[in-house]
């Protein structure tokens, strides 16, 4: 089995409205929209410029008033098959987490520190 090689790491930012935070990066910061989710108002989306990508999660309302306390990283992984299966013998999954196609177009699993930060290890499809 080959060896997975970690490649790139994207920030995951909270943030109220996905499509406000993306124009803001847009005609402000000069991004440029790399992806959405499907629809007029998606819970997420990712921009970028140059090598830098960034990704804008949709928060609740009631994180931004109780405080949100973690991180989210996306870190770009060559063979998410083969961490996954390093993983397992680890004892880091948690009772949701599972490998999956998603519909933005990625092959990703997800788990949590010790300190709830989350860790989304994907490929592009």
């Amino acid at each position: 089995m080959s060896k997975a090689f970690l490649k790139q790491i994207h920030p995951v930012l909270p943030v109220r409205h996905v499509m406000d935070a993306v124009n803001y990066y847009v005609n402000k910061l000069g991004f440029k929209l790399a992806f959405k989710d499907a629809g007029d108002n998606p819970n997420y989306a990712g921009v970028i410029r140059d090598g830098v990508e960034i990704h804008l999660q949709w928060h609740d309302e009631n994180d931004w008033t109780e405080g949100m306390d973690s991180a989210l990283l996306r870190i770009y992984v060559d063979e998410v098959d083969a961490l996954f299966e390093e993983y397992k013998t680890t004892d880091v999954f948690h009772q949701n987490t599972n490998l999956r196609n998603t519909a933005w177009g990625t092959r990703e699993f997800g788990i949590y520190d010790e300190n709830k930060n989350g860790l989304v290890f994907y490929r592009d499809l």
